[in-house]
This record gives C-alpha cells, sequence and structure tokens, in this order.
C-alpha cells in the first residue's frame, strides 16, 4: 500500500510581511505532480492546512484547486485533518457531502474517530483522522471526570479506535501532535500556553504507520512507525539547512515503513546571511538573485537606509537583523532614551543604541556646539531645567 503523506501547508502565510502565496502555488503544483508520478492509494494531509483559522480568500482559492486536481482529476482519496491553526468547523464545513468524492475531512474536533477503509489488491488498511483538540474539549466529548493534559486526551480520544480495529488490516492515524523527542523550529505556534504539549509515543502503539503534522522539520520517530513529512516550504529562518519534501510511504503487514522523501524545489529559496552590509552584498555570487534573503548585520555604526541597499543586490530581500542592538540590549537603551528629557540626553542614548558604545569626550563637544548653534537660530526648543 502507498500512501503520500503531507502536512503544515499553512496556506494564506506571510513571512517577513511578505505574502507567501505565490510559492505555496508552486509548492501544490509539485505536490499535484507527484501524486500524478507516484499513483498513491491516498493522500494523507496532517493539519494546518491554513495559516490562522479565517484564512484570506486567496488562500481558500488555491486549497479548493489542489483538492479538485487530485480528487477529481486524479482520482485519488484525499484524508485531512484540522490542526491547531485551522478552524475545524470552517475546514470540515461540507464534509458529508465531500466524503462520497474521496475527499475525507476531519474538521471539528468534539466527534468520534471515523475510519476511512483503503482496498487494494495487496492490503487493506483502516485510516483513521483524528484532527487536533484541545484536552478541554476532548474531555467535554467523553464526559470525563477529571482533567486531562494532552497525553491523556490522546490516550482517551484512541482507545475506542484500536478496540474497534479489525487485526486483518493495516492502522494508520493521521493527528497533529508534539511526540516527545522531535525536533522543533521557531515557527510552529506552542500547543500549550505555558508548557510544551508534549506527548510519548507508547501512546500510538498498534498503529502500523503514524502520520504527523506540527514539527515542521521532517523527521522520522519511534522507530520508523511515526512520521513527521514537515511544512513543505520554509516558515523561518531557523528551518534553512533542512531540505522540504512530500513523505512517500510503503506498507505491508509485518514490515517496518518504507519511508522516501520526496524533495520541493521552493520559488523563492530562503536565505539567512551574517556579516557586514558590504560583506552581505558581496555574497550574491552563490545565491539566486531572486531569493529570500534576511540579513543579520555585524556593522557598529549608523547605516543610512540598509534595506534599500539591500535590495539593490538582493530584490526579494525580506529582512534584517542587527547584532549590535541585540549586544547592546536595545530595549534597555531605548528605555533610558525615552526618559532623557535633554537634547543631548537623547542623542547620547541613540548613539549608544546604535553603536554600542558612549560618546567620547570630543564627540560630547562637536554635539553640544550643534545643539548651541541651532538653539541660537530658533530650531531648537530650550531644555531649560527648573522652569515652571
Amino acid at each position: 500500500m502507498r500512501l503520500l503523506h503531507t502536512s503544515d501547508w499553512h496556506l494564506g502565510r506571510q513571512l517577513h510581511g511578505r505574502s507567501l502565496l505565490p510559492d505555496q502555488a508552486h509548492m501544490l503544483d509539485q505536490i499535484v505532480g507527484m501524486a500524478h508520478d507516484c499513483r498513491p492509494d491516498a493522500i494523507l494531509i496532517a493539519g494546518d492546512v491554513f495559516d490562522r483559522a479565517v484564512p484570506p480568500p486567496e488562500a481558500v482559492a488555491l486549497l479548493d484547486d489542489a483538492l479538485a486536481r487530485l480528487v477529481h482529476g486524479l482520482a485519488i482519496p484525499v484524508v485531512m485533518i484540522a490542526g491547531n491553526h485551522d478552524s475545524g468547523e470552517r475546514l470540515g464545513f461540507g464534509a458529508r457531502l465531500l466524503e462520497p468524492a474521496g475527499l475525507h475531512i476531519a474538521g471539528p474536533a468534539a466527534q468520534p474517530v471515523r475510519g476511512v477503509p483503503l482496498v487494494t489488491r495487496q492490503e487493506s488498511a483502516w485510516i483513521y483522522p483524528l484532527p487536533y483538540a484541545e484536552p478541554g474539549a476532548v474531555r467535554s466529548q467523553f464526559e470525563h471526570p477529571e482533567s486531562l493534559g494532552h497525553a491523556g486526551a490522546m490516550r482517551l480520544a484512541l482507545a475506542p479506535v484500536l478496540a474497534a480495529h479489525p487485526a486483518d488490516s493495516l492502522a494508520v492515524l493521521v493527528a497533529h501532535a508534539f511526540v516527545t523527542g522531535g525536533t522543533e523550529s521557531t515557527s510552529e505556534r506552542p500547543l500549550s500556553v505555558g508548557g510544551s504539549g508534549a506527548i510519548g509515543g507508547e501512546i500510538f502503539a498498534g498503529f502500523d504507520y503514524v502520520a504527523l503534522g506540527h514539527l515542521h522539520r521532517p523527521q522520522t520517530l519511534g522507530g520508523g512507525r511515526m512520521r513527521y513529512a514537515g511544512s513543505p516550504l520554509h516558515y523561518s529562518v531557523s528551518e534553512i539547512g533542512g531540505a522540504k519534501s512530500v513523505s512517500l510511504v510503503e506498507l505491508a503487514r509485518g514490515q517496518l515503513p518504507q519511508i522516501t522523501a520526496l524533495p520541493i524545489t521552493p520559488l523563492h529559496a530562503l536565505h539567512l546571511l551574517t556579516g557586514t552590509l558590504a560583506e552581505v552584498c558581496a555574497a550574491a555570487d552563490g545565491i539566486d538573485r531572486d531569493d529570500y534573503v534576511v540579513a543579520r548585520l555585524t556593522d557598529r555604526g549608523a547605516l543610512l537606509d540598509p534595506m534599500a541597499r539591500l535590495r539593490v543586490t538582493y530584490p526579494n530581500a525580506l529582512g534584517i537583523e542587527r547584532l549590535i542592538l541585540q549586544e547592546t540590549g536595545a530595549a534597555g537603551a531605548r528605555g533610558a532614551r525615552r526618559a532623557s528629557t535633554t537634547p543631548e540626553g537623547l542623542f547620547a542614548s541613540f548613539f549608544a543604541e546604535v553603536t554600542g558604545e558612549t560618546l567620547l569626550p570630543d564627540q560630547q563637544d562637536m554635539l553640544m556646539a550643534v545643539l548651541a548653534e541651532l538653539l541660537a537660530q530658533g530650531q531648537l526648543a530650550s531644555s531649560g531645567q527648573g522652569e515652571a
């Protein structure tokens, strides 16, 4: 049995204020092409289909087009669940009407898990789509008398599934969770406020394959039976360095899943470049000029419109980080600047924030001379102390 496993599309997401919809359309074209070439028996989409509960109309249209090409155009069944970024009710709208066509959506969490049967010439399987659910919602659904954490909620939701699963069929779970041992990045929204929301992989004992969503780095856990397909695009600089892909899974009873990562080629690769502004611009020889760039600048002095200068070399530059501001504690410097009441105090705080250094005596003399001239010309209001 062959499955195509993907997750964390985050349709409608922005990166440093830049819409990624063209990049996501390019990515979805590749996934449809993979499905055409590999002819999987089913496609599993493990949550975070959209980036937010109320996605922009363009993102909804993008999903509609991709699913139509997969389900209607290629006649491949799709099993899709809601993640913690999605609104389960919105994602699951019309699910009962779409199911006969081959599109199986598990949106709202407070519903029993309904298995999707899948039969091929060699194997039979039941695919169980389990959308992301807050522990409180699971507790209410099962009328559980005690409070639950993420692990307890997962156990409670899976118990009836495993109890009813036929022994002569493969058991496949599609879930959205943070499994202990998984590697995080900065672009995932925490599942739990004030805690990790992590669950142990032993909870999934009894399943032949667990198609996971939530973590953006592709990775295999649980001795090979649990897999994060990862996000198909880089959604933060913390993900740079890892290739993005879709997971092609071959399943057979009594054997470990055989997983092949099918690489995704981004429309614009994401780069993090560190150095002075001049050094970063000089590094363009090894980079496609149209790629996305975030620059970590080590310059210690003031820079005049560095973003404009960066975009001369990299038209799609996304952002700049000034390391000097992090080293000197920019927040503290800004607070000191706000607390200053004199022009010389304001400038001295600003100078320290930008350069990480204090004014030298000759620089202070020069500053006072300029301020005195401005005051004499009437271009600077007096900051006399003790005035009524």
